[in-house]
């Protein structure tokens, strides 16, 4: 069934006016201790488009402060399950993230997105009623790769319009 598997803490602050919430961090990701650490994931990318600024170039924990400073904040929908791999369809016995203690740390939220289809299926009907805009994004995962590169850009660039 595979090795129970945690989620990382937030990052997140006062300032977020979106949060993007993936899954649960891959098997790269967890062995750097790092979200979104696979090379060939695409977040790093997509969201520094988004948001004008070019994250690949950057170390790790200046990709984090440009997201806050971005009015951005990261998380997962799984706190923790058991997994074999990285896919999301390996994904058992999960504890979903008690999504709704964070967001009452984040008084300037407006709008989650949720990075691929399992986060979407896993924190919509906790944040269903919140007010906040639910917006599904395409996965940034390199096991996604049914959409190509420009569409999924089109798509996560529609996150510029909570950051304005």
């Amino acid at each position: 069934m595979g090795a129970r598997k945690a989620a990382f803490a937030p990052v997140a602050d006062a300032r977020a006016r979106v949060l993007i919430l993936g899954s649960l961090p891959g098997e790269a990701s967890l062995a750097a201790g790092r979200y979104y650490a696979h090379p060939q994931n695409r977040f790093w990318h997509l969201v520094g488009r988004a948001i004008g600024r070019d994250l690949v170039s950057l170390d790790y924990p200046d990709r984090l402060a440009a997201l806050q400073a971005a009015g951005i904040a990261l998380w997962d929908t799984v706190a923790s399950a058991r997994r074999n791999g990285s896919l999301d369809t390996a994904i058992r016995d999960a504890e979903h993230a008690p999504l709704q203690d964070l967001l009452a740390r984040l008084p300037a939220l407006q709008a989650v997105a949720f990075n691929g289809r399992k986060a979407g299926l896993i924190g919509r009907p906790q944040l269903e009623g919140t007010g906040l805009a639910l917006i599904d994004l395409p996965s940034s995962s390199p096991a996604y790769a049914a959409m190509p590169l420009p569409r999924k850009e089109a798509l996560w660039a529609r996150l510029a319009d909570f950051l304005a």
